[in-house]
């Protein structure tokens, strides 16, 4: 998959960065000396960890070049790392490891997970959230248009990119041997956007981007227009003309 757009990623930042914001709320923690933000992206997750935790050391961490060279235009004062989480290691236990919507495209997080616990200091905090949007129609649009003769040779591999979670009852119980408490919790979204061609905007960043990187140019614009006329009739017009963009996401707070 090509590199990560930071700027078409930032657009919808409000919407990406209240699930960060809730997940932050609930973290058990008040100082919290050495932090690390998986999955930082361009900063946007890293930000709010900084403002509330001035006096820690933060690290940021990705795979996106791109994403971490506008992150540290943003952050100077942050240590930001190219490195992949699931071979990372920290040199020394960590205090918060925050995990703001990356581990979905993680396969294996029954073994992932309670190895980042073990990354953790005593009464450190694992905290995850992760969308759960998989079978919702922005998503399963997506896959059907992918299995139409014209891309399905072509999008085989793309539509596996990102495995499916397991009941929120199953984090649980791959965590509660590891840890001295275990929180997790669903929430639903409701994003109001301008029309279908914003979901369409919003999901081309993230989920969207497996499907269209695969393709060549001329077919790729055959699969973004068959699939805003599908999203654009799944999701209508709201009584003041907005849609709404309905986004499930899973929240874990694990305390070592």
């Amino acid at each position: 998959m090509a590199d990560w757009q930071p700027e078409l990623y930032a657009r919808y930042g409000d919407e990406r960065l209240q699930p960060v914001l809730d997940l932050l709320a609930r973290v058990p923690l008040d100082r919290p000396a050495r932090i690390v933000d998986l999955g930082c992206g361009a900063g946007a997750s890293t930000e709010p960890l900084v403002r509330r935790w001035p006096e820690a050391e933060v690290v940021g961490l990705d795979t996106s070049p791109a994403m971490l060279a506008t992150a540290r235009r943003k952050l100077p004062g942050v240590a930001f790392v190219e490195a992949d989480l699931v071979t990372w290691q920290p040199d020394a236990p960590v205090d918060l490891i925050f995990a703001n919507a990356v581990l979905q495209w993680v396969p294996d997080l029954e073994r992932v997970l309670p190895r980042l616990m073990g990354f953790l200091a005593p009464g450190g905090v694992l905290a995850v959230q992760m969308p759960r949007n998989l079978e919702e129609p922005s998503h399963a649009l997506m896959r059907k248009i992918a299995a139409l003769p014209a891309f399905a040779d072509r999008l085989a591999e793309a539509g596996a990119s990102r495995p499916g979670l397991p009941p929120a009852e199953t984090f649980y119980d791959w965590l509660s041997d590891e840890a001295a408490d275990v929180q997790v919790w669903l929430t639903t979204y409701h994003h109001p956007l301008a029309d279908a061609a914003a979901i369409v905007e919003m999901v081309s960043s993230t989920g969207l981007k497996p499907y269209l990187d695969a393709l060549p140019a001329p077919l790729a614009a055959e699969f973004r227009a068959l699939y805003t006329a599908a999203v654009a009739e799944a999701y209508p017009p709201r009584a003041d003309g907005r849609v709404l963009f309905r986004f499930p996401r899973l929240f874990l707070v694990a305390r070592r």
